[in-house]
């Protein structure tokens, strides 16, 4: 848990003091905001939704339409996640935190 006079870490989303500059863990230079702790919660969010959806809808593609990769998603929609092996191996990349979004953006648990 994150204290008031901490925040995280712009790249591995480990918890900081506040006025670090640089981080102890991954060594990468915090930018001067303290925007870090929202986005980090909206992250959390967004990859815990990610593999319910896999979880429980992966078979229609669901999770693939939630991040954007919509061809993907039809493709898996008409195959039934590719009789589940898809699904299996997507939820597997998403437990291991490497799925990335449309954009190129890793979601991460």
């Amino acid at each position: 848990m994150k204290n008031e006079n901490e925040k995280y870490c712009s790249e591995c989303g480990e918890v900081i003091h506040i006025k670090a500059e640089i981080c102890p863990k991954c060594g990468v230079r915090q930018a001067a905001t303290a925007h870090n702790a929202p986005q980090q919660r909206e992250n959390d969010n967004r990859g815990l939704t990610l593999l319910l959806l896999c979880f429980f809808l992966g078979y229609l593609g669901v999770h693939r339409f939630y991040t954007g990769h919509t061809g993907i998603g039809v493709v898996q929609l008409l195959t039934l996640g590719g009789c589940g092996i898809w699904t299996l191996i997507d939820f597997i990349i998403i437990l291991m935190g490497n799925f990335k979004d449309a954009q190129g953006n890793i979601i991460k648990l």
